[in-house]
């Protein structure tokens, strides 16, 4: 990694100035992962506000930042959609019961475990996922009823604000310190963007918009009318289609639309209509418990909704605690210390648990901003419970502040964390490592980048890594050689002989060489397929021809019955000779 995250000391400040870096920071990104999940804004901030404040002061990792997250969103918006908000909330608390279960049983150490070319994939391809998932941010709504990029004097104007926002945090650090270089950049940025949009003119201003430069404001308001438009558009595709065929069965014919999102989606002045429906932004209420939220129903407490949201808990909780150990781990790493594994998986199930106990969607550790956290001198519980705590008030009392922050700052943000996250001496060192770790490290990067699934790519490379670990032992046949006091040669063979290990096999003898009396003893090995008896054969007819002679011994009966041309060479001792059974189709 570059040095964007120099080792300091934990310091207070630094703390409480790295926690409201990370709050604004968090604005839009739990948003977006609310419109993920197919839940309203306010749901991913309070969801990132409860999860952040209690793993801070509960969890097993200092300085690391939670909150809601995409990766859990992508599972959420399943059970949303199949079954509505209400099972949402019994499925988050369920995920928070497992996560601590995970945690007293004492299996958060298992992190520990993971392979290094695992690992670098991981943060290659998490710092990846974070660079192209920047892109979005320079989308706008536009009447057409989607999000476009945007273009021309704006996006030139947007690059140069990010480019602005960049050097701030790399150069400033070498003139001070006193303030986080990131917090400087977004404040200084924002104040550049604020007088860019009060100048701007009918030439300068994006399509959809107000402003000439992107901000947080533009970016809720694209989300929520792209949200409305989807929302109708689904509507009227329901209702038309329905009717349709209802039309249809009652003249008992059939009818077959092959295409209802073009036959029977939005007309301009449709997708105009349901986008004028949002017009500013809400003010946030403060969350409440759902038994007191009466917009919120339950399910009933029974067996069938068990079956119902035990699946999705399940993987939440799954997802939620990889997620959150491998970002442990990589802080870890970064800060040249250690967090505990178990107490973090009880600290996130008890956040899920509360989360759910005020309808949040669930989260876990979050990579990105705790990567921001650290970077800014983030070492401490104070900066994740600051962190919360000024995202709180960010929503409630600030939020004129917050919406008018240019996106530009907080992508230029995320860019030096991909450049400080990204494993660059990987491109220099993947053709002096094993060419197995090369494969593990790739393909974890690029089901990461590929898929956007993080714990199943972690899940991926230790699998496959278990496999190559597994099949080099299989394959690694070795021979202790000694002279005997009669002169004979004897090989003590160990390790398995099957197909892959042959070759190692026939490279351990010299014919040759070796004296008139040779002895090969197979009692710590074991012969498993027709490949291994070939090879026996086959170096019994190699001391032939060198005229020696070979003695076999502790081999099975099967391996007896089986040996072509080396039978008469096998030495039977019936109580020291193995049983086992040989892969072969030649005794069914």
């Amino acid at each position: 990694m570059l040095n964007l995250f120099a080792k300091r000391t934990a310091s207070s400040r630094d703390d409480i100035l790295s926690g409201i870096t990370v709050a604004l920071a968090l604005v839009p990104e739990a948003i977006a992962f609310a419109f993920v999940a197919g839940l309203p804004p306010h749901v991913g901030l309070y969801s990132a506000i409860i999860i952040g404040l209690i793993t801070s002061l509960f969890g097993g990792r200092p300085g690391m930042i939670s909150g809601a997250t995409g990766a859990m969103a992508v599972v959420i918006v399943g059970l949303v959609h199949l079954h509505g908000i209400s099972y949402l909330i019994p499925a988050v608390i369920l995920c928070g019961l497992i996560q601590i279960i995970v945690g007293i049983m004492r299996l958060g150490k298992l992190i520990r475990l993971v392979p290094h070319s695992v690992m670098l994939g991981f943060v290659n391809g998490l710092a990846i996922v974070i660079f192209t998932s920047q892109f979005g941010s320079f989308k706008t709504f536009t009447s057409n009823g989607s999000l476009e990029l945007i273009g021309g004097t704006s996006l030139v104007l947007m690059v140069l604000l990010i480019g602005i926002t960049m050097a701030i945090i790399a150069f400033l650090p070498r003139f001070t310190k006193l303030i986080p270089a990131s917090l400087a950049a977004i404040l200084v940025v924002t104040a550049l963007s604020w007088g860019f949009n009060k100048m701007n003119n009918d030439g300068f201003q994006i399509s959809g918009t107000s402003n000439s430069v992107l901000t947080v404001e533009d970016m809720l308001l694209s989300n929520m009318k792209l949200y409305e438009v989807k929302t109708a558009e689904s509507d009227k595709i329901e209702k038309k289609f329905g009717l349709i065929q209802a039309d249809a069965k009652a003249l008992g014919v059939d009818v077959v639309i092959g295409s209802p999102q073009k036959e029977l989606g939005l007309t301009s002045k449709e997708i105009l209509t349901a986008a004028s429906k949002i017009k500013v932004v809400p003010d946030q209420e403060l969350p409440i418990l759902v038994f007191f939220n009466e917009a919120i129903s339950l399910p009933p407490l029974n067996f069938e909704t068990l079956k119902i949201i035990f699946p999705f808990a399940l993987i939440l909780a799954g997802v939620g605690l990889i997620e959150s150990l491998m970002t442990l781990t990589l802080v870890d790493e970064i800060t040249g210390t250690r967090g505990r594994g178990n107490k973090e998986c009880i600290g996130q199930g008890a956040a899920n648990i509360v989360c759910g106990l005020f309808g949040g969607m669930g989260g876990c550790a979050m990579i990105g901003q705790s990567l921001i956290n650290v970077n800014s001198g983030g070492r401490q519980r104070l900066s994740g419970i600051t962190a919360a705590l000024a995202l709180l008030v960010f929503v409630v009392f600030m939020q004129s502040f917050i919406l008018m922050i240019p996106m530009a700052a907080l992508v230029g943000v995320m860019f030096m964390v991909v450049i400080g996250t990204f494993e660059w001496s990987t491109l220099n060192t993947w053709k002096k490592i094993p060419k197995s770790d090369v494969f593990v490290m790739v393909l974890v990067a690029g089901y990461t980048v590929v898929f956007h699934n993080l714990a199943m790519a972690v899940l991926l490379g230790v699998i496959i890594q278990a496999l190559v670990f597994a099949w080099k032992h299989a394959t690694h046949i070795f021979a202790d050689q000694k002279i005997n006091k009669y002169g004979s040669k004897i090989y003590q063979l160990h390790g398995p002989l099957f197909f892959a290990s042959t070759t190692h096999f026939n490279g351990l003898f010299d014919p040759q060489n070796d004296p008139d009396d040779v002895v090969i003893d197979f009692y710590y090995t074991r012969v498993y397929d027709q490949s291994g008896l070939e090879a026996i054969n086959k170096i019994a007819e190699n001391y032939r021809k060198n005229n020696k002679r070979l003695h076999l011994c502790h081999l099975s009966d099967e391996c007896r019955l089986l040996l072509d041309r080396a039978s008469d060479l096998v030495e039977v001792n019936v109580s020291e000779d193995p049983n086992y059974h040989v892969a072969t189709d030649r005794l069914g």
